[in-house]
């Protein structure tokens, strides 16, 4: 009964609460969609559910069951974890990081340059390993350049974010159109699969299935940022830069420091989103494109109430929606663009959910 009493009513869970309603009236609101549409909401859910491997369907093609459904499902899982991670590292800061796009661009774009450039000359997994220094490395980068300059010179971050989505973007798509395209499909040429980070089309007992091989390394990382944030000295100190600026200037935390570590580790995340997406969900990278999932992210790390174990929740919820949007779509004969009508509606929910939550005082 203590427990009940705390998880509905005490402060501790106030954020959890506050995600919990959020996803209920979305989910709400996305039914009422539906219902206007005249199609049966439980239905649509259920497809959805299907169309993410978590029910079985009424039939499969040749070697696919609900398991190769749900491995698939873990493989686009995988970027949207380390994706919400980044934002919410930012966001327990004080800061909004939305350049996750251009720096899963980026950190995709440069690893699939550098293996491209070393051919075969490494090992299979010393090639997966390098890519994911090699997001770690160009995400890191380009996000403490953002810290730079919001604590040099007090650029918003969201403005420098939005700048740094559209550079990376159009130099990107000059060089694969210029020297990296493939004539065929007109995206980048495809990552070895030496180097890659999911192995796709693996036959196993009789099946064709996808294994992520970063998916351990996601859940890993949500610990360990867990950890970071609530047990060490430069996690309370940014903690602390998020709850207030002038309070933790008075206490003696240096916020150059401070920032630079916080956007840093930001963008380490956002680069492993980037690899975890363009080097393993995805071999190739299209031109002219961002990566939709960065902006998502967005909603997941609210959603998740910017806590590290909630944003791996939030991206089970959100990845349900867009991986099981087609097979909703075909079963229902429903636009695939409502799974992003609902997914929306929850980041609209999250915001509002967030800022009522923080009234009250800052993170838990």
């Amino acid at each position: 009964m203590k427990f009940l009493r705390s998880l509905f009513f005490g402060d501790r869970f106030r954020m959890l609460r506050a995600s919990f309603w959020a996803l209920l009236f979305s989910l709400a609101a996305g039914a009422l969609i539906l219902f206007l549409m005249g199609k049966n909401p439980v239905s649509a859910y259920a497809n959805l559910l299907q169309g993410a491997g978590l029910l079985p369907k009424l039939k499969y093609a040749g070697r696919q069951n609900q398991l190769t459904d749900f491995l698939s499902f873990l493989d686009a899982m995988t970027p949207m974890v380390f994706a919400s991670l980044s934002v919410a590292t930012a966001l327990r800061a004080g800061f909004f990081n939305i350049a996750v796009p251009g720096q899963m661009l980026a950190a995709g774009f440069c690893a699939h340059i550098v293996m491209a450039a070393l051919g075969d000359a490494l090992p299979s997994p010393l090639a997966k390993i390098l890519v994911l220094v090699i997001g770690i490395a160009v995400g890191a980068a380009l996000s403490a350049c953002m810290g730079w300059l919001k604590y040099r010179f007090n650029v918003n971050e969201v403005v420098t974010s939005i700048m740094l989505n559209s550079i990376v973007m159009y130099l990107v798509t000059f060089y694969i159109n210029t020297f990296y395209v493939n004539p065929i499909t007109r995206q980048s040429r495809p990552i070895s699969d030496a180097a890659r980070l999911t192995l796709s089309g693996v036959r196993w007992n009789g099946l064709k299935a996808d294994f992520a091989l970063a998916f351990p390394l996601a859940i890993l990382a949500a610990f360990l940022l867990r950890t970071f944030l609530e047990r060490t000295t430069y996690g309370f100190e940014i903690r602390a830069l998020g709850l207030s600026r002038g309070a933790a200037r008075y206490s003696g935390i240096s916020l150059g420091q401070t920032t630079l570590l916080t956007m840093a580790i930001s963008g380490a995340l956002g680069g492993l989103a980037g690899v975890a997406y363009f080097c393993g969900c995805f071999a190739s990278i299209q031109p002219g494109t961002m990566p939709g999932m960065g902006f998502d992210a967005i909603a997941v790390a609210l959603l998740g109430g910017g806590q590290p174990l909630g944003c791996v929740f939030a991206s089970f919820l959100i990845t349900i929606i867009s991986e099981g949007s087609v097979y909703m779509s075909s079963r229902l004969s429903v636009e695939p663009e409502i799974a992003s009508l609902i997914t929306s509606v929850i980041l609209i929910f999250s915001a509002c959910s967030a800022s009522f939550g923080g009234r009250r005082g800052g993170h838990d």
